[in-house]
């Protein structure tokens, strides 16, 4: 979870090993909500924040292009990055939606086989335009999901709707794809927490991802340009023809080493194991919309979802 996942912090943590490396030494990038004094923290980020240097971030940022994907929606936190996200079916006067990993939580990393559900909340996040500058702060009242289990994905509820973010900043919320991404897709992760944009292509699916105790199915592998480092768990993962989000950024191999924290292997149906350093991965997202019913109510039982239950 290295680079974009965080799982060593995870590990780290659960362990009882505290904190994972101080982030306090990482330069604060431009605009973070850093109100916390935390860095990045995600199994990619808690670890990944450590391991980007100024150079690196100063040489990633990435002004939008007119009519590319570009910031607008994204939202900053004390130690990832996230999304303010809509169903297709929701209203504009729904409360509306953040959407970053499970291992970025504020409580930390949930254990194989636990699931969140409807547990309050106040977490804040730093809400940006589509130049990548912050105009508001929005805060959370619940975490309504929020797992490490089959997939790495946290939403939480805010006060505010739709329709008073829009009229307030002009900031339309990025919608979740109800669909399955392609081999081939040409995407962009977006990071709120360094304003930068990564562009590359879905290289194709991993059966079973491992990393630490934790296990992904079906996770999107990434071609090799998107090269995310630690602050970038959380990002949505943009299909760039259409605007909508299908995969939420998580982890990636850093070290070469065989399904450790940080180090993610694949395993295929046989379980063979492949290892691939330098690569990187994200959760597909196109599960949730079934599971979200009328006023963006999570209804696990709902006919279609299938996200893990409690």
């Amino acid at each position: 979870m290295r680079k974009p996942l965080v799982v060593a912090l995870c590990a780290l943590a659960m362990a009882g090993a505290g904190a994972a490396p101080a982030v306090a030494a990482e330069p604060s990038p431009t605009g973070a909500d850093t109100a916390t004094g935390s860095g990045p923290t995600t199994v990619t980020d808690v670890v990944d924040g450590v391991v980007g240097t100024a150079a690196d971030t100063l040489s990633g940022l990435t002004a939008p292009k007119a009519g590319a994907v570009n910031f607008a929606g994204t939202v900053s936190l004390s130690n990832c990055s996230g999304s303010v996200v809509r169903m297709p079916g929701s209203a504009d006067d729904d409360p509306a939606l953040v959407l970053t990993n499970g291992h970025c939580l504020e409580s930390g990393f949930p254990a194989p086989g636990q699931v969140l559900v409807d547990r309050a909340s106040s977490r804040s996040f730093g809400l940006l335009n589509s130049s990548g500058s912050r105009v508001a702060t929005l805060r959370a009242n619940r975490l309504v999901y929020a797992t490490m289990t089959d997939t790495d994905a946290a939403i939480y509820r805010l006060g505010t709707t739709y329709a008073q973010i829009k009229s307030a900043y002009g900031i339309d919320a990025l919608t979740l794809s109800g669909t399955r991404p392609q081999a081939g897709t040409a995407i962009s992760v977006v990071s709120g927490y360094w304003k930068r944009i990564y562009s590359c292509s879905v290289d194709g699916f991993v059966y079973r991802m491992k990393e630490g105790d934790w296990t992904w199915k079906d996770s999107v592998r990434y071609t090799p340009a998107c090269d995310t480092i630690g602050g970038t768990s959380g990002s949505p993962v943009v299909d760039d023809a259409t605007g909508q989000v299908v995969a939420v950024n998580n982890t990636g191999n850093e070290d070469g080493e065989r399904c450790t924290v940080n180090n993610p292997c694949e395993v295929d149906e046989n379980g063979a194991v492949t290892v691939r350093q330098g690569i990187n991965y994200a959760q597909q997202t196109y599960r949730f919309p079934a599971c979200f019913g009328v006023d963006n109510r999570l209804d696990l039982s709902a006919s279609g979802c299938l996200l893990p239950k409690p």
